[in-house]
């Protein structure tokens, strides 16, 4: 599940994703992997960010600032009150 807004952002400008791409200097493959929620680098960021028209400043209208960390395999035992481990 994505973790952010670029596409919704991106189809509500009417862009595809090959003018975002090329608009940022940006791989279409790229694009892809940061609309399916996979991590990215500050400055991909940066450059979709101004690609899109937005300044740096307005990152979390488009990025999610945290994502909701996944549970360890230590608290995942103790919520199944399997401590014979």
């Amino acid at each position: 599940m994505p973790i952010n807004n670029v596409q919704r952002f991106r189809e509500s400008l009417m862009m595809s994703k090959a003018e975002l791409a090329r608009k940022a200097g940006l791989s279409t493959l790229t694009i892809d992997r940061v609309e399916a929620g996979r991590p990215c680098r500050l400055d991909t960021k940066r450059k979709i960010l101004l690609a899109l028209g937005l300044r740096v400043s307005d990152k979390d209208q488009i990025f999610a600032t945290s994502a909701q960390p996944k549970p360890s395999a230590e608290s995942s035992t103790e919520e199944r009150g399997d401590l014979s481990s």
